[in-house]
């Protein structure tokens, strides 16, 4: 028989809920790349990004932050841990620039997109600061994945 544990099931979530939120978000530049190359499908790749992001990648990281915090206290970890800690840092800026940047401007480059067109200054400027918010938080993912990868001292 086999024994499994409350941390390891726990575990298996939180490594699962990782590779939803990070995968789908990856996503997102197939996505917008494509629909850069076929303007006519533009409004509905950020609609579906959109989509993806409010039901799926957000709601995961959420429960990452459930999950992840779960095993410390079953674990007996401790949040102090450079490794952990630093994660949790990073995860913290990534809400924020989630909640108050990259989506706020998703929705006005929607709105934007139906209002003036994939042409108008507005959306340009607005699908670059989407691109740059996205790079910096791909950035920032991959430095957590790095660090509960390999869970680094100082």
């Amino acid at each position: 028989m086999i024994a499994i544990g409350t941390y390891e099931i726990l575990k298996f979530l939180h490594v699962l809920l990782a590779i939803v939120a990070v995968g789908f978000n990856a996503s997102y530049a197939v996505w917008l790349a494509r629909a850069a190359r076929e303007p006519e499908h533009e409004a509905f790749a950020l609609r579906g990004v959109k989509f993806l992001d409010d039901r799926i990648a957000n709601p995961a990281y959420g429960l990452l932050l459930v999950t992840g915090l779960s095993m410390v206290w079953v674990g007996d970890l401790d949040l102090t841990q450079f490794w952990l800690l630093t994660a949790l840092v990073l995860y913290a800026v990534a809400v924020g620039l989630g909640l108050l940047v990259y989506t706020p401007t998703l929705r006005a480059q929607i709105s934007s997109l139906e209002s003036s067109g994939a042409g108008s200054a507005e959306f340009r400027a607005l699908a670059r600061r989407g691109t740059t918010v996205g790079i910096v938080l791909a950035v920032d993912v991959i430095a957590i994945v790095f660090l509960m990868v390999t869970k680094p001292t100082l």
